[in-house]
């Protein structure tokens, strides 16, 4: 019987585990954890980032590969915008710029629609994603939903040759789709990897590579596409990373330390001292989620982040179009210029990172302040950035100098907001992305489509009123935050443990028939036995 309790048990290894197979694999796994330099929770973030930066070259590919597959051709006296910037043609700097394969006659609007394409799969499946992630682990759903990703992309001249606007609108969504459970699944391993004292770090390492592929995505496109090159080499070079990233993935990462085959027994003991876990079983309780509605910080949170990715999709999906169709930059250029905000945006994430973890260690301020401090900072100064780039005009050098503040001030996000998650329920933490996510990916779906509306010429008034709009949503969703927030674990997390709050009238969020906590000292024993053995 005590051997069934401990094959049970979520944190043990089977007894039939134990056996001859491990006897055999002792030297190999000796030699994997002493040649292991770096302490595999950084090994982890280091492959992750390579993941997610890979994952959003993927997601905005379209967004710079688009400018050369459209050749509007609309008559001068169609619409005069007085306030027109002048191109690079017109300012010597390029002797042309030909797109020979410019063949699609597609107006704002039906970009604008393709571009949001994504977002209509991506909001799909993240509740799915963080079910997987949490009964599952995260390994495989994160590395599948990639891996599938990757594929799509790959596809994408294919389909769009085939069957235009449509079967590229589809393929989008499927990508989309494909792509959901990845950011859930992510937070699911970040809550069994990252010690409280160091999430602020991991995180910004983490979540800066969405950063880095903000950074690559166009500014691999634009020399890839240089010359007048065939845009379907951006999809083809991107989804080929995609697959190769998933092989390292695979081999290298774990769902969490206590299933890691060669983690030095050092770093586990430490992990499992300092990562905050449920000390029950909650693999058999069903996911709080009238809990989790009922919660003002879980609100506060789904608020912040369609803040977050309004302003972030704003810049993802058009950034692009505005410095080559607004700034008049050629499509090179625009790949550079494009990549910088997100340069100083990955950058800024380390430096806040780090002096957010420095201030709550010291006791400088507490998590919930360093949480909203950095959200408010991520917020408001971007809002007023962008203002200030819609009105310097043509001045090309003071609207990228702007926009490069813009989104390096949003680099407070991943230590503020972002990481949030992990405070509040770091046994739910894929469940609550997933809400979280759901919900503000609509943001990503009505962005794009809506400053298409809103730039029917793409002239610089018109896209500064979409700015305009931009800031208010940013500022709008701060104060909601602020006012709600928390930074410490939810009840409903570990109700085992922290109880059920004082007029709670909704009923049992947990079933009652579990196998024994971690706090039974018969159990604390076995696991100390059987780790013992393996190590």
């Amino acid at each position: 019987m005590e051997a069934m309790r401990v094959v049970k048990h979520e944190n043990l290894i089977p007894i039939h585990i134990l056996k001859e197979p491990i006897k055999k694999e002792r030297t190999l796994v000796r030699i994997l954890r002493a040649s292991c330099l770096i302490p595999q929770r950084y090994v982890f973030a280091i492959i992750g980032l390579l993941g997610i930066s890979n994952a959003f070259t993927m997601r905005v590919s379209l967004n710079i590969a688009i400018t050369q597959m459209v050749n509007r051709t609309k008559n001068l006296t169609d619409h005069i915008d007085p306030d027109a910037c002048p191109s690079d043609e017109m300012l010597g700097i390029v002797n042309n710029n030909t797109k020979p394969y410019a063949i699609y006659d597609w107006d704002e609007e039906t970009q604008g629609f393709l571009l949001s394409g994504f977002y209509y799969g991506y909001v799909t499946t993240q509740v799915l994603g963080g079910f997987l992630a949490e009964r599952y682990g995260g390994k495989w759903v994160l590395g599948v939903a990639l891996l599938s990703t990757a594929l799509f992309t790959f596809l994408t001249p294919f389909t769009i040759r085939t069957g235009g606007v449509t079967w590229l609108f589809i393929l989008r969504v499927l990508e989309g789709m494909s792509e959901g459970p990845a950011m859930p699944s992510l937070m699911n391993m970040m809550a069994r990897w990252c010690p409280t004292q160091e999430r602020a770090l991991i995180s910004a390492i983490l979540f800066g590579g969405g950063q880095l592929g903000n950074v690559l995505g166009p500014l691999l496109s634009g020399l890839i596409l240089d010359g007048g090159r065939d845009w379907a080499y951006v999809f083809y070079f991107f989804g080929g990373c995609g697959v190769l990233w998933f092989i390292f993935w695979s081999v290298l990462c774990f769902s969490e330390p206590n299933s890691h085959p060669y983690i030095s027994k050092k770093e586990l003991d430490y992990l499992n001292k300092s990562v905050d876990k449920a000390k029950s079983n909650i693999k058999k309780d069903p996911v709080p989620w009238k809990a989790i509605l009922r919660s003002p910080p879980a609100w506060a949170l789904l608020a912040a982040n369609v803040g977050h990715d309004w302003g972030l999709y704003t810049m993802i999906s058009d950034l692009p179009k505005y410095s080559h169709d607004v700034l008049r930059f050629n499509i090179t250029t625009t790949g550079i210029l494009t990549g910088l905000p997100y340069i100083a945006m990955t950058t800024c994430s380390f430096i806040f990172g780090m002096i957010s973890d420095w201030c709550i260690k010291n006791g400088w301020h507490s998590i919930k302040t360093g949480r909203m401090i950095y959200t408010t900072i991520a917020t408001t100064g971007p809002g007023v950035c962008i203002i200030l780039a819609s009105y310097a005009g043509c001045n090309r050098n003071a609207a990228i100098v702007y926009f490069i503040l813009s989104m390096g001030l949003m680099g407070g996000f991943y230590c503020g907001m972002k990481i949030n998650t992990l405070d509040l329920a770091p046994n739910y933490a894929g469940s609550l992305t997933s809400f979280v996510n759901t919900t503000s990916t609509f943001a990503g779906i009505i962005t794009p489509y809506l400053i298409g509306l809103l730039t029917p010429d793409s002239t610089l008034v018109q896209w500064r009123t979409a700015f305009w709009v931009c800031f208010a949503v940013l500022v709008f969703t701060n104060i909601i935050y602020c006012a709600w927030t928390e930074g410490e674990q939810q009840w409903w997390d570990d109700v085992r443990r922290l109880g059920y709050p004082s007029g709670w009238k909704h009923g049992p969020i947990i079933k009652e028939d579990l196998t024994p906590t971690t706090d039974d000292p018969e159990y604390m024993e076995l696991t100390k036995k059987l780790s013992s053995e393996i190590y």
